[in-house]
This record gives structure tokens, C-alpha cells and sequence, in this order.
């Protein structure tokens, strides 16, 4: 507090002033985050109204301008009042649609409804992959580890790089282990024909 701050208050309570809390100042209220507020953000935020992909300060503005209120009160109705956070997209390899989702749920419980009364059918269930194997891998970081005495310096290992030298390995397995193996020639595409030339 500076001097004429606290002169002010000095003469205040000698005036007959009791309490610290400041006066009612006339105005707009110090907040705008009040519960309507709250909701005509949500509205937005959910309702995709402004596009999310914009930076997060940005974002605030925009809804800032909409609702013609302070940047900073938005920002904090986002971050507080609605507890939410600007996080990266899980990258997945393609996004299902919903027929897609119930086919493979569907397959599972045809199974367990099979298991019931064939209860050794897995037992019977051959399945296959297919994995590129390369002619060496290089050693990671972590297995080049060795024991070093403190007077001996850092070893050095140069860097490698994968193969270049690669081959496709088709295996079969069942319950109890690898059915049959199978390395494709160079250039062999990976299809329906070529899965029914080694069944």
C-alpha cells in the first residue's frame, strides 16, 4: 500500500470508519461470470458455434466478441466454471462409423453363444499374421548398456539403422502355437490370392 493510499485510510477511520471492505463502486459489476453468463458460454462452446481449432486465446476472444464480454472472464468460465481444457486429438487409424463398431461386437457374442455349446471351439480356431522382418535391427540404446568404472571413459557405439534388406513372414497359429510359417518372395503382394495359394 503507498503513502496516500494509506493517508486515505488513516483519515477515514478517524472519521468514525470501522470496517476495510471497499465501497459500492456504480458501474458494470467486477465479474461478468454469473450463471446466465455460464450458460450462454456453454451454449457456444458446446453448440460448435466458433471453430475450436483456433488457438486458445483466439478462441476466447471470439466468444469475447460474441457475447460482448472481457476476454479474461471467458477464459476463466472455460477453464473453471465449465472445467475444460484444450488437449491434442488421439490420432487413431480411422474413425469407425457406428455399423462398423457393432459388426465386431456382434462376431463376439455369436461366439460366446457358440462356446456354450461347443466349448473346445476355439481349440479348432487357426488364425494368421503377417510382420516384415528385417535383416538385422539395430541396438537400442538401452542394450547397448554396460558396467563402467568412474576412471574409464563413456563407451561410443555409432548409430545404425534398420535393414534395408527386408522379407514379409506369413504365420498360422492356433491355442497351442505356430501352425505353419511362410516368407513371401520380394515383390509378392499381400492379398485375398495369395492367402489362398499358402492355406
Amino acid at each position: 500500500m503507498n503513502v496516500g493510499a494509506r493517508t486515505q485510510w488513516y483519515k477515514r477511520f478517524r472519521e468514525g470508519r470501522e470496517d476495510v471492505e471497499d465501497d459500492p463502486r456504480s458501474g458494470r459489476p467486477s465479474t461478468s461470470r454469473t450463471e446466465a453468463n455460464v450458460e450462454r458460454v456453454r451454449e457456444i462452446v458446446h453448440g460448435d458455434l466458433l471453430p475450436c481449432s483456433t488457438g486458445s486465446i483466439v478462441y476466447s476472444r471470439l466468444i469475447a466478441n460474441e457475447l460482448g464480454m472481457n476476454r479474461d472472464s471467458i477464459w476463466k468460465i472455460i477453464t473453471e466454471d465449465l472445467g475444460m481444457r484444450k488437449v491434442c486429438a488421439k490420432m487413431v487409424l480411422k474413425l469407425l462409423n457406428d455399423d462398423q463398431k457393432d459388426r465386431p461386437m456382434q462376431v463376439c457374442q455369436d461366439i460366446l453363444a457358440c462356446l456354450e455349446t461347443e466349448p473346445d471351439l476355439l481349440g479348432r480356431v487357426i488364425t494368421g499374421d503377417e510382420s516384415w522382418i528385417f535383416e538385422y535391427d539395430p541396438e537400442t540404446k538401452r542394450q547397448s548398456l554396460q558396467w563402467k568404472s568412474p576412471m574409464l571413459p563413456r563407451p561410443k557405439k555409432a548409430r545404425q539403422s534398420k535393414s534395408k534388406v527386408k522379407v514379409m513372414l506369413i504365420a498360422f497359429f492356433d491355442v497351442r502355437g505356430i501352425v505353419h510359417t511362410e516368407f513371401l518372395p520380394q515383390g509378392q503382394t499381400i492379398n485375398q490370392q495369395a492367402y489362398k495359394e499358402i492355406l
